[in-house]
């Protein structure tokens, strides 16, 4: 990587919108809420999204589901592989699925599934970009904090074969 990404979004918009999206899932969710979280990309979204609800008054219980469908690629592989399942019991709760970005929607989609089948009494998706897609989408997310061009994403949990997830802001590499 010798090129830096150029900043579409800084920090404090990063943080911004984070707040923001808190605020208008708050009143649809309880305590009781499981926020689960999809790794890898989707761990630094959900970390701050998990405060910021709790600062707007919702604590809700986490879990993470570790799923893969891009490898090192920048192109989805199709399908969608299961690493690391959940580990806290979902039955009759509703929960709050995490992830970075909305591109695909394999992932999303494949997750959404897994914590109904996982017995889930609502599942709400909330993702901080969504990408457009050329085609509909097997899932519409529930929350979106930014709507993303269609560029490559660094940064904010999205990386290039690994890296950049680091980026306290969100760039892009094309």
């Amino acid at each position: 990587m010798t090129d830096a990404p150029i900043v579409l979004l800084t920090e404090q918009e990063v943080a911004g919108r984070v707040e923001a999206l808190a605020r208008q899932i708050a009143p649809v969710i309880d305590d009781e809420t499981v926020a689960v979280c999809l790794l890898t990309g989707g761990l630094w979204f959900a970390s701050d999204l998990t405060r910021a609800l709790a600062r707007a008054g919702r604590h809700v219980r986490f879990d993470a589901l570790w799923l893969a469908s891009y490898g090192d690629e920048r192109a989805s592989l199709g399908r969608c592989e299961v690493r690391a399942d959940l580990q806290r019991p979902l039955a009759g709760r509703t929960a709050l699925v995490i992830d970075d970005v909305i591109d695909t929607g394999l992932s999303l989609s494949e997750a959404h599934r897994l914590v109904r089948d996982a017995g889930a009494s609502r599942v709400l998706t909330a993702v901080f970009a969504s990408k457009p897609w050329p085609t509909p989408r097997a899932i519409v997310p529930d929350f979106v904090a930014w709507e993303a061009p269609a560029r490559f994403l660094v940064g904010y949990g999205m990386d290039a074969a690994g890296a950049l997830r680091g980026l306290p802001y969100i760039g892009a590499m094309d």
